[in-house]
């Protein structure tokens, strides 16, 4: 399990991509992918294209994040999600929160 974080060429998008398992053992890494974030960054891309497994700990540390930033960014995106993790953010109303593809 891993975690990357990279921004666009214009500077306006960070991606945070996940690797493996999301749960509470990168609480403190994913915590740290968002906190300094420079004021040209509008939106935030939470990149679930390789991951296979996700907790509730990591439902917990999207609420967090999207609380953190209100205000700060204008949206937060989940995209590449395999069938079974779009299955667990709808069940838990996550696609009234964040926008998800």
């Amino acid at each position: 399990m891993s975690l990357t974080r990279s921004t666009s060429a214009d500077g306006a998008i960070l991606t945070v991509q996940i690797k493996g398992k999301f749960d509470f053992n990168l609480v403190q890494s994913f915590r740290q992918a968002y906190a300094d974030l420079s004021d040209n960054i509008n939106k935030i891309v939470i990149d679930l294209r390789e991951t296979d497994y996700m907790d509730s700990s990591a439902l917990g540390m999207l609420l967090n994040m999207k609380k953190n930033l209100t205000g700060k960014v204008d949206n937060i995106q989940i995209s590449n999600c395999q069938p079974q993790l779009k299955k667990i953010l709808q069940i838990s109303r996550f696609d009234k929160k964040f926008d998800i593809d």
